[in-house]
C-alpha cells in the first residue's frame, strides 16, 4: 500500500524555527560593535542588545502594521538605540547594513533542524519558508547554514507585500506552491505571527514552544506545554500542535 502522508506542503517560519535567530544575531551585533570601534563604549553589552532588540521589535510591529517603511526601519532601530547611550557620529544606515551582511554569515541552527530538514525531505515532503525578514538577508542565512537546497520557495513579506500574520501570505504561500490547505501545515515559534495567522488562513499549525506561550488567558484553542501525546487542540477547521523539539515534527507530519 503506498504511503499517504496527512500533509504533502510543509511550511516553516525561518528565524528561532530553524535559524537561531538569537544566538547569531548577538554574535553579529558584538562584530558590529567591533568592526565600528564602539565596543569599548558601551559597558553592559547585553544590556546594549536588550534595549537595541526592544526598539527592534516595536520598530518591526509597526512595519508588519504598515505604520513604517522599511527605510524608518532600518536607519530609527539604530540611531534610537545610539541616541539612548548618547553615542554621536556614527552613521545608522551604514551601521545596519554591517549588521545585517554580518547576520547573513551566522550559520548556528537550532537544535535538531538539520536532521530533521533531511529526514522531510528524504521522505519528499515539499518544504517552503515562510519569513518576515528581508529577502537578500533571509537567502543568505539559508545558503550559508547549508539547508537552501532543501526548500522549494522562500516566500518573504518583502517581496509578498504582506506580513504574518496578515493571512495573505499564506494565502500567497498556498497558491504558489500549488498546494492545498488540508494537506499544508505552518511551522513556527511565534504564537502570535506564525500561529494565530495561519489559524485565521485556515491551516493547521505546529507551535514550537521554544520560551513560553504569551501571557493570554487560555481557551480551548490555546496549545499548553503538555506531553507530546496529549498535545493536539482541535479547533473547528484546523488542528494546533505544542512541541518542545524539533524532531516532534517527524511524528506529526
Amino acid at each position: 500500500m503506498a504511503f499517504n502522508p496527512k500533509y504533502t506542503h510543509l511550511f516553516f517560519d525561518l528565524d528561532n524555527t530553524l535559524w537561531d535567530f538569537d544566538f547569531n544575531a548577538k554574535v553579529a551585533m558584538k562584530e558590529t560593535l567591533a568592526n565600528i570601534k564602539l565596543e569599548n563604549q558601551i559597558e553592559d553589552f547585553d544590556r546594549f542588545y536588550d534595549d537595541y532588540d526592544r526598539i527592534n521589535s516595536q520598530l518591526w510591529e509597526a512595519y508588519r502594521n504598515r505604520q513604517i517603511k522599511k527605510s524608518d526601519l532600518i536607519t530609527k532601530r539604530f540611531s534610537d538605540t545610539l541616541k539612548a547611550y548618547q553615542i554621536r557620529g556614527v552613521d545608522p544606515i551604514a551601521m545596519n547594513e554591517l549588521y545585517l551582511d554580518l547576520m547573513g554569515q551566522q550559520t548556528k541552527l537550532v537544535d535538531g533542524a538539520r536532521p530533521v530538514l533531511e529526514e522531510l525531505h528524504k521522505r519528499n515532503f515539499r518544504l517552503q519558508i515562510i519569513t518576515n525578514g528581508f529577502r537578500d538577508v533571509q537567502h543568505r542565512k539559508l545558503v550559508n547554514s547549508g539547508i537552501a537546497h532543501l526548500f522549494q520557495q522562500v516566500f518573504c513579506s518583502e517581496e509578498v507585500q504582506f506580513a504574518k500574520p496578515d493571512p495573505r501570505i499564506f494565502s500567497h504561500a498556498i497558491r504558489s506552491s500549488n498546494a492545498k490547505k488540508q494537506k499544508s501545515i505552518m511551522i513556527g515559534d511565534n504564537w502570535e505571527i506564525d500561529i494565530i495567522g495561519a489559524r485565521t488562513f485556515g491551516i493547521d499549525q505546529v507551535f514550537l514552544k521554544t520560551n513560553t506561550i504569551p501571557d493570554t488567558p487560555p481557551t480551548k484553542n490555546t496549545p499548553m506545554p503538555v506531553d507530546f501525546d496529549n498535545s493536539t487542540t482541535n479547533t473547528t477547521l484546523q488542528q494546533t500542535f505544542c512541541v518542545e523539539k524539533l524532531t516532534n515534527i517527524l511524528l506529526i507530519v
